[in-house]
């Protein structure tokens, strides 16, 4: 019998304010990598509404990979890869090709992870994606956010606090804290998007030469 699709209301919730974005932002076509891909929602959202664009799932687990399999099949999707392991720590995330050169992206998407990994993922995260990014790609951030000068709500305060609570590695990053961290991976924020329930749609960029 076909899998059971799992199913986040989060994501469902927020997968079409971020395709919104995502439309103003890409290109007609090109190739996706999604991080921490969870339920598949989201890339078989995406996948479906950017028919031009060929989309690779990924998770550091493979628990919930025949979920996002069922995902992109209910909508009988061509453009969704099979997902792939991937850890944002790994030193290589994906084989080099026959040449020795890294898959590139014109976009690397992940949402709702910074705050539920430690640091050093989000170390990690800019690192690679600034390995694996095509030029003129971008990677795209999706979650709550701190930011100096810039109130915090409070349902906010409060995840932020089970978050750390279940684990003191986690919590709501702070904004210049992750953009301290891109710098230093040769990326800069390019654009900021206040989307609904007080996250923030982050795109960080190289900088033209």
């Amino acid at each position: 019998m076909p899998t059971e699709p799992a199913f986040s209301p989060a994501a469902e919730r927020n997968k079409q304010p971020i395709l919104d974005v995502l439309r103003q932002l890409l290109p007609a076509q090109g190739r996706a990598l999604e991080l921490a891909s969870g339920t598949g929602q989201h890339a078989a959202w995406f996948a479906a509404h950017l028919p031009e664009w060929t989309w690779l799932p990924s998770d550091a687990q493979d628990a919930l990979f025949p979920s996002i399999t069922a995902h992109a099949a209910a909508a009988h999707l061509r453009n969704v890869q099979p997902p792939r392991l991937l850890d944002v720590l790994a030193e290589h995330w994906l084989a080099d090709d026959a040449a020795g050169q890294a898959p590139r992206f014109e976009l690397i998407y992940c949402a709702n992870m910074l705050h539920i990994a430690p640091w050093a993922c989000c170390v990690a995260l800019m690192r690679g994606a600034a390995r694996h990014l095509a030029p003129g790609g971008v990677l795209v951030t999706y979650g709550p956010y701190l930011e100096d000068g810039v109130h915090t709500s409070e349902g906010n305060r409060a995840f932020d606090q089970s978050l750390r609570a279940q684990d003191p590695a986690w919590g709501i990053r702070r904004r210049e804290a992750v953009e301290r961290e891109a710098e230093h991976a040769g990326l800069q924020l390019a654009a900021r998007h206040a989307m609904p329930a007080n996250n923030l749609l982050l795109v960080w960029a190289r900088p033209a030469p």
